[in-house]
């Protein structure tokens, strides 16, 4: 077992395990970690807790410190450094003629690296583009390539339900997901209502999934034959969000009525 604490560099995304050591580290607090990429400034969103080996990638990283004003004050900077360095490297691009786009720009914490984020079609030779950055900035430079879900992802935006999206705002990884999920849910087909902004199958449709894969366990199965207070019948469909069935009853000219399922008897 080992005593860990959850920190999320992002505000959605990925958690990763850290080693509190001697701190007196709570939730919500901030700290400085060190990480695969160099020193990082991350929030504390899961408190300590004990967790199997297996659980954890070893060697586990240990907290360096918990952050302070004057870190919260050079996070700041970083991230209007970034704002600029964003517009240097839009330019270089436009220069330099390459198919892609530029999407977000990252300093690391103690500034040994900037991360440039984009997308594209396809492989981009982005080696001339490197070299021009590394000499305006004076530092390490790192293009990643990103899909169209990340695209979504860092820049945001509404749903189709109206509310901002559940992968900018909360959903820490991608699952896959998959057409049989909006079957399921007796959802449209039409890739035009069940599909994100990213153009890609909503995230939605997987963990509503679980749910109603929870709900159908509790219900009798479509084709069911059951007895009732109005006499015997059939299952023909399943309410889930209302946690009804729907049943065909053979002795009222096969009328379909809902049901709760305690007023039903599989025979």
């Amino acid at each position: 077992m080992y005593s860990v604490i959850g920190v999320r560099f992002k505000r959605a995304g990925k958690i990763y395990y850290f080693d509190p050591n001697d701190l007196d580290v709570a939730q919500d607090q901030y700290v400085i970690v060190e990480t695969a990429r160099g020193v990082e400034y991350g929030k504390v969103v899961i408190g300590r807790k004990e967790v199997d080996d297996a659980d954890v990638v070893l060697p586990l990283k240990k907290v360096i410190r918990i952050a302070g004003e004057a870190d919260a004050r050079i996070v700041e900077e970083n991230r209007a450094a970034a704002r600029e360095a964003f517009g240097t490297c839009a330019a270089k691009i436009k220069e330099h003629k390459l198919g892609m786009k530029l999407i977000d720009v990252e300093y690391t914490f103690d500034r040994n690296k900037i991360i440039f984020y984009f997308t594209a079609d396809g492989r981009v030779d982005f080696r001339e583009l490197v070299k021009d950055l590394a000499s305006v900035f004076r530092t390490r430079i790192e293009l990643r390539q990103i899909g169209v879900r990340d695209e979504a992802k860092i820049l945001g935006g509404i749903g189709p339900c109206g509310r901002p999206l559940c992968c900018s705002t909360w959903l820490g990884d991608f699952e896959p997901v998959s057409i049989k999920m909006a079957k399921d849910q007796n959802l449209s087909l039409n890739p035009t209502k069940i599909s994100g902004l990213c153009g890609r199958l909503m995230c939605c449709l997987k963990f509503e999934y679980d749910n109603y894969e929870s709900g159908k366990s509790e219900l009798p199965k479509v084709g069911t034959l059951v007895l009732t207070s109005m006499g015997p019948g059939k299952v023909v469909g399943l309410k889930i969000d209302d946690h009804m069935v729907q049943v065909q009853l053979f002795e009222h000219n096969n009328k379909v009525m809902d049901m709760s399922p305690d007023d039903v008897v599989e025979q």
